[in-house]
C-alpha cells in the first residue's frame, strides 16, 4: 500500500512540473566562392508550421556565445533564428586590435559585406521551418552596420534592426529602401558621432525609407552586451536599462512587420550562453537568388 501511495504522489508531482519548450540548435555550414561559413540556427521544436526567420549579424569578434544566446532567446519567442558568419569558418579574432582590423576591412568593402550577409540570409531561408516571406535581420555593433547594409541593398527581408551599430554609408543609394528599419542607439556613443547620426537621418529621408531611431540616455557603445563591462569612460559599456528597453523595442517592431505574432518565452535564456551543445549540418550550395532592382 505504501508503494502504491508513493507512486501516486510521484505521478501528481510529475504532472505539476511545468513542461518547457525545447530549443533545438544546429551549427550549419554553408559556402560561397570557395569560402566555408559556419552559422548557428535555433528554433523551438514544439511550434508547427513555418515561422518568421530572424537573421543575426555578429559583432566585430565574429559569431560567438553572445550571438548564439540571442538566437536562443529569439527561438524561445517562436522565431527561427540564424546567426550568420561574415568572416568564414574558424576566423574569430581574439583581440580588439585584430577584430578592429577585420571589421574595418569589411566596412571599407561594403559590396563584399552585403554579399556575405546575403549568403547568410540564403542559408537561413533553406531551413525548412522558415517563412521566406517573413524574414528580418538584427545586428550588434559591427553586426548593426551589417543589418543596415542588407536593408540598403534591398534584400528580400521585411525589416532590419541595428543595436549600437555604425550608421555611416560610403555607398550612394540610387533607389528607395524597401525594408523597414529600426536603429537602437546609445545617446552617448563616442564611436558614432552626432554628424554620423545626422547623415544617416538624411539618408533615410532621401531614400524614402520607413525608419525609426531611438536614443537611450546614459548609454554608450555595446550597451546590450554584458561582456562590455561597466566603464563608460572606455566608450563601450553594458547598460541594463538600455538593453531591456531596446529588446522590447525590437519585439514591438517584429509585431508590426511580421503577420505571425511571437510566443511568450516559457523559460529564461541566460546571456551569454556557455557550453552549448550543437550538431553540424552541411547545406548544399544553391544558386544565388537574384535581387529585385
Amino acid at each position: 500500500m505504501t508503494n502504491t501511495f508513493t507512486k501516486q504522489v510521484l505521478a501528481l508531482l510529475l504532472c505539476a512540473v511545468p513542461v518547457f519548450a525545447a530549443v533545438k540548435t544546429e551549427v550549419i555550414e554553408y559556402s560561397y566562392n570557395g569560402v566555408t561559413f559556419e552559422g548557428y540556427a535555433a528554433y523551438r521544436d514544439d511550434v508547427p508550421g513555418k515561422r518568421p526567420g530572424v537573421l543575426i549579424a555578429h559583432a566585430w569578434k565574429g559569431l560567438g556565445d553572445y550571438e548564439k544566446s540571442r538566437a536562443k532567446q529569439l527561438a524561445e519567442m517562436g522565431y527561427v533564428a540564424f546567426a550568420l558568419d561574415i568572416y568564414g569558418k574558424g576566423v574569430r579574432p581574439t583581440t580588439a586590435q585584430d577584430a578592429g582590423q577585420l571589421a574595418g576591412f569589411y566596412k571599407k568593402n561594403r559590396p563584399l559585406l552585403r554579399i556575405r550577409a546575403q549568403k547568410g540570409l540564403e542559408a537561413m531561408n533553406r531551413l525548412p521551418n522558415v517563412d521566406m516571406s517573413q524574414t528580418a535581420i538584427i545586428g550588434y555593433c559591427f553586426g548593426g552596420t551589417t543589418a543596415l547594409e542588407l536593408a540598403r541593398d534591398n534584400a528580400p527581408i521585411v525589416g532590419a534592426v541595428s543595436f549600437h551599430g555604425g550608421l555611416s554609408n560610403p555607398t550612394v543609394n540610387k533607389s528607395s529602401i524597401a525594408p523597414k528599419i529600426l536603429v537602437l542607439h546609445g545617446a552617448e556613443d563616442p564611436f558614432v558621432q552626432a554628424d554620423e547620426v545626422a547623415a544617416f537621418e538624411q539618408e533615410m529621408i532621401d531614400s524614402n525609407a520607413d525608419w525609426q531611431l531611438i536614443k537611450y540616455s546614459g548609454a554608450v557603445h555595446a550597451f546590450s552586451d554584458p561582456n562590455s563591462g561597466t566603464d563608460k569612460a572606455s566608450g563601450a559599456a553594458y547598460n541594463e536599462k538600455a538593453d531591456r528597453r531596446s529588446f522590447e523595442a525590437m519585439k514591438d517592431f517584429f509585431k508590426e512587420i511580421f503577420t505571425i505574432q511571437p510566443i511568450e518565452p516559457v523559460s529564461k535564456v541566460e546571456i551569454p550562453e556557455k557550453n552549448q551543445e550543437t550538431k553540424t549540418v552541411n547545406q548544399p550550395t544553391k544558386k544565388p537568388v537574384k535581387k529585385k532592382k
